[in-house]
């Protein structure tokens, strides 16, 4: 899927560019929602890109280090990935906007539940709802339970090191180790039977 072109010239062609490339994020998200586009809650001038549907799995000795991500969640509690040191984490990046986030939704709530005892605990990155009642609302239809942070301009995002498996499109879910090592990225809607191909080994290792 290429990238919605960016301005011809200027001091904010070159901000835009340096973002994506010092960051190795493009999160314009008018490219979420059907595979033949649909449209944001967020601004026009922002640039986004559809999910590849790839999914990438790293061995061990090749997991780049999760960043110690913290904030506010929807409910307003005070959230960091490194209380969850330990733990299988499985982070998605949502909005309520987003059509396959809607899609996907039932399936991690499923997942969500049935790995709870394994030490597998789910979290959410919600960007680009200018409103947490939109983010209460998503969460309630579709039974999710677990904790999001709350993150309309995506400022989470950029957290993401260079050379590490950064969040790339809406959806992307991430697969944190123990170690709280990045052991897979998905960068499309799962189904139940992707998400668990790519879970059940990262939890089976000791």
């Amino acid at each position: 899927m290429s990238l919605t072109r960016l301005p011809q010239s200027g001091p904010r062609r070159r901000a835009v560019a340096a973002l994506v490339t010092g960051a190795a994020l493009v999160l314009a998200l008018a490219g979420c929602g059907s595979v033949s586009g649909g449209s944001s809650s967020g601004s026009s001038d922002t640039k986004f890109v559809q999910g590849t549907g790839q999914i990438t799995t790293l061995s061990k000795g090749e997991r780049p280090a999760a960043p110690d991500i913290s904030g506010a969640t929807v409910d307003g509690q005070q959230l960091s990935l490194s209380q969850f040191k330990g733990k299988v984490v499985v982070l998605n990046v949502w909005g309520s906007w987003c059509d396959p986030c809607r899609a996907e939704a039932p399936n991690l709530a499923e997942v969500a539940k049935d790995t709870a005892a394994k030490g597998v605990q789910f979290v959410g990155i919600n960007i680009r709802d200018y409103s947490t009642a939109q983010s209460k609302s998503f969460e309630h239809s579709f039974g999710i339970t677990y904790p999001s942070f709350y993150d309309p301009d995506g400022n989470l995002l950029v957290k993401f090191p260079r050379g590490s498996l950064p969040p790339q499109s809406i959806p992307t879910t991430l697969i944190i180790d123990r170690d709280q090592k990045i052991a897979v990225r998905a960068l499309t809607a799962l189904t139940t039977d992707q998400l668990r191909k790519a879970l059940d080994p990262i939890v089976a290792e000791k």
